[in-house]
């Protein structure tokens, strides 16, 4: 694959930081550069029509992580089975998110296998477990990336995340300092929350955004009141009408956080917890995120393995090039794979 020449994203990039070398400029059409039109269509379900024989490959597996907690997924094997991507989704998403299916599809198709993890309470999956889904149930998340990568049989591994699900990988590259996850050759962290205290407040300040989690948050707690009705009564909360609300509400009543600020620091991402991984990193962002403010990925220090790319478009989980063709970080994974299998 040609590397192209380091090059200006376009005129907006002033002050943004330079390109890495062998890293493409994302630069969309003009009636697609709006933070929003990027971020909503990032999770249009017209995305997942037609065949995809990543999900015909599919079968359901649960995974037995400490303490007895369980989550479910779903592997793909590919007759080549020249890698395994662990794809990992965001807050409210689950295996079957959009974003998860299309990049899922497409490594699928290019012979790799694939594994879609479900967070507890995520993904149809809110009966397997009594306790509740919070962002700092790391340990369970790493245990079942660890026992997911044991699939590939020797074949390069790779991990994928998207929002959340890029602030775990963050924190799985964090981890690998001390601990090891066999034959991982890159982690992918896609509009990674890196600081909640930045992030959480730009969710209820956007109504969209606002309307868009609180649908999803409240039908999962009412699923989980359904399934554990000896455990949960969420009818305070439920009557918060902004994610921050509900959230100051849960905190104290059913976790051992008493405030907002303890919990989300207790998931952050911290200046320099990725200055000594040992496995390639590459942090993706826009700096027209409405969810995820730019400073936060800049306030990182990393090491020569990973590379912060900073696009001046492609809102939260977009990085579209066009209505129907491969995201911008579709072709990145892909050259990247090529590079390192």
């Amino acid at each position: 694959m040609t590397v192209p020449a380091p090059q200006l994203q376009d005129k907006t990039e002033t002050g943004l930081p330079p390109l890495p070398a062998d890293v493409a400029p994302f630069i969309p059409p003009w009636w697609m550069r709006h933070h929003m039109v990027q971020t909503i269509l990032a999770s249009l379900k017209f995305r997942k029509r037609g065949p995809n024989p990543m999900v015909d490959a599919a079968e359901d597996r649960i995974l037995t992580c400490e303490d007895g907690v369980r989550l479910k997924g779903s592997y793909s094997r590919h007759p080549d089975n020249k890698a395994l991507v662990i794809f990992l989704h965001g807050w409210e998403g689950s295996q079957d998110s959009v974003y998860v299916m299309s990049g899922g599809k497409r490594v699928f198709e290019r012979g790799a296998s694939v594994f879609r993890l479900n967070y507890r309470d995520h993904g149809e999956s809110h009966h397997l477990n009594e306790g509740l889904f919070y962002s700092t149930l790391f340990n369970e998340v790493f245990y079942a990336v660890k026992q997911a990568a044991k699939l590939a049989d020797g074949a390069p591994v790779y991990i994928v995340g998207f929002s959340l699900g890029g602030n775990f990988a963050l924190r799985i590259a964090r981890s690998l300092r001390d601990l090891s996850i066999s034959n991982l050759k890159h982690i992918f962290a896609i509009s990674p929350v890196v600081d909640p205290w930045g992030a959480a407040p730009l969710v209820d300040k956007n109504r969209l955004f606002q309307r868009y989690f609180m649908k999803k948050w409240t039908r999962s707690m009412r699923l989980k009141q359904k399934h554990f009705p000896h455990l949960y009564d969420f009818s305070d909360v439920l009557k918060e009408r902004s994610v921050l609300g509900m959230t100051q509400k849960l905190l104290p009543a059913y976790s051992e956080y008493q405030t907002m600020e303890a919990y989300f620091n207790a998931y952050r991402v911290d200046p320099h917890d990725l200055a000594y991984c040992p496995v390639p990193v590459s942090l993706i962002t826009a700096a027209d995120d409405g969810m995820i403010p730019v400073s936060d990925v800049m306030s990182l220090t990393l090491n020569d393995n990973a590379k912060r790319i900073v696009h001046a478009h492609g809102g939260h989980n977009g990085f579209f090039q066009s209505l129907f063709g491969p995201t911008w970080y579709d072709d990145y994974i892909q050259q990247v794979m090529e590079q390192t299998a």
